[in-house]
């Protein structure tokens, strides 16, 4: 059976911005992707909302009911977007001032987990479903299920930046182990970051993993070959 994909359209979103125009727009990309071969439409409301804003997710969540998966931090503005859109799932991702792009997993410190677990809760409260955003090691999952998480997302960026076979090799066991160790607990396993059609074969050949979340390169291949190709090609594979 083939792995879900979760595409992430956060840079339709960018490309309006650098206009400031009304188009091209988040809800016709999401449903050419879910026409093409999406499971669910992947988007990160972060605080400065660069690309995609609250009316986005307000749009895309009445539109693709049970298809919108979407990523944010633990601060109380996102956790009322999340509640009042009702995506179908929320994954809680860490977040830094003038990052480029996630860097890593949640690093889960006495106040942190105090957050996370409240959030958890309100977002269950709602009957949405909650990931954590992750690295690959085994405190980090165990304490995932226990702040009573859904589902983690294992990152995959250090496999993904791995200079070496070798290094690319022992990141692969390590997301095999944590995908193992996620299961045994009764967690769903997604894995994202940093995945392309270059590399996703092997993440995917690992087991275990229920979703894949790529956006990056699937929004740059489009420009070559078009949406509905790019989104083709990515859920071949899987």
């Amino acid at each position: 059976m083939s792995l879900k994909l979760g595409v992430n359209i956060d840079h339709i979103a960018t490309l309006r911005q650098a206009r400031q125009e009304a188009f091209p727009d988040p809800v016709d990309a999401a449903a050419v992707c879910l026409s093409t071969g999406a499971d669910y439409i992947v988007v990160h409301l972060r605080k400065d909302a660069r690309h995609i804003n609250e009316k986005d997710v307000a749009r895309l969540c009445k539109n693709f009911p049970g298809k919108i998966h979407l990523e944010c931090s633990c601060a109380p503005q996102m956790e009322k977007v999340a509640l009042k859109y009702k995506p179908y799932s929320v994954c809680i991702v860490p977040e830094k001032p003038g990052e480029v792009t996630t860097t890593g997993g949640l690093k889960f410190t006495p106040a942190v987990c105090k957050q996370l677990a409240k959030m958890i809760e309100h977002l269950h409260k709602k009957h949405i479903l909650v990931s954590l955003f992750v690295s690959p090691d085994a405190a980090d999952i165990r304490t995932a299920a226990k702040l009573g998480a859904d589902i983690v997302e294992l990152c995959t960026r250090d496999y993904a930046e791995a200079t070496t076979a070798a290094k690319a090799r022992k990141l692969l066991q390590d997301l095999a182990l944590s995908t193992l160790l996620a299961n045994e607990l009764g967690l769903e396993v997604h894995a994202g970051h940093g995945l392309d059609y270059h590399n996703v074969l092997a993440v995917a050949d690992l087991g275990g993993i229920a979703c894949m979340n790529i956006g990056f390169s699937i929004i740059t291949r489009s420009l070559f070959a078009g949406l509905p190709t790019a989104v083709t090609e990515m859920k071949d594979l899987l």
